[in-house]
């Protein structure tokens, strides 16, 4: 937890009142983004993301598996989060564990829109090979190298980036085998398909302080909070997950207004993202 004196607190929430935050952003502004891409090379994708103070990697591999008998036409996807030691004193012993465990779900539910998949914002379609025989299982892994706040926000932005970064190996299915038994799959050591990452989306965290709600909060801003609404939202605007935190319930009516500035401000976001996933790229290319 983060240590404030009352006259800390006062003044925090008081700049929030006035849309003017301690470090000079109006309510609804994020701090400065930076990507880099293709920072684990044994990975098929990685990224990291810098978020102000907050600081993440993200990284894929991709294992052949056989999808699951409730869904033969569909791959997978795991993600866990490993929050550092180093990160913030926080994270020593059980903290850390139990803020991995909720990032870990928060993340499976906002990306693959909770166990059914409904609402998914990974095409876990674009995953298999021959449908209820072979497909393609993706770990993610994020690990939270330091924090200053808006973790759920960064991650999901670092494991966008590494999506982005995330060569599938090209299959060659050799024969097609009948009943249960498994086809023989040739993969590819030099021709890579590059993943589709058109319907993933940003997320965007809406920390209410006092009467206002404020966006990318610091983990000062976050102590100050009596709740917090995280929405995935695509770039065609289609809400992916819903997530709440905190005791303090909330009206339906701020919840939609809620719900309405996230989609706004997840455009600007997703602008923002998409052209820093650009220049990593094509820094990476360059060298």
């Amino acid at each position: 937890m983060v240590g404030l004196s009352a006259g800390e607190k006062h003044f925090i929430q008081g700049g929030i009142a006035q849309d003017l935050r301690t470090d000079g952003r109006k309510r609804l502004t994020y701090r400065p983004l930076h990507v880099e891409t293709g920072v684990i090379p044994q990975a098929n994708g990685s990224a990291r993301v810098r978020l102000g103070g907050t600081d993440v990697i993200a990284s894929v591999k991709a294992e052949l598996g056989k999808p699951s008998s409730s869904q033969p036409d569909k791959g997978r996807v795991n993600i866990y989060v490993d929050c550092s030691p180093t990160a913030a004193p926080m994270f020593e012993g059980r903290g850390g564990e139990e803020l991995s465990t909720e990032l870990s779900g928060a993340l499976q539910h906002c990306l693959l829109g909770g166990k059914s998949g409904a609402g998914a914002g990974i095409n876990l379609s674009s995953l298999v090979v021959v449908e209820g025989k072979v497909c393609w299982d993706l770990y993610i892994d994020g690990l939270v190298v330091s924090s200053d706040g808006n973790l759920l926000d960064a991650l999901g932005a670092a494991i966008k980036a590494a999506l982005t970064n995330t060569g599938i190996p090209k299959v060659q299915v050799a024969d097609v085998a009948a009943g249960d038994e498994q086809p023989e799959v040739d993969i590819s050591d030099e021709e890579y398909l590059q993943f589709d990452t058109s319907g993933v989306p940003v997320i965007v965290t809406l920390t209410k302080v006092g009467r206002h709600y404020i966006v990318d909060a610091t983990l000062q801003e976050e102590s100050q909070m009596s709740s917090a609404v995280s929405v995935s939202v695509s770039g065609q605007g289609r809400i992916c997950g819903l997530i709440k935190r905190g005791g303090a319930g909330l009206d339906p009516s701020v919840i939609l207004d809620m719900i309405s500035v996230a989609k706004h401000v997840s455009e600007q976001l997703m602008n923002k993202l998409d052209s820093e996933i650009s220049a990593a790229e094509a820094c990476e290319e360059e060298s």
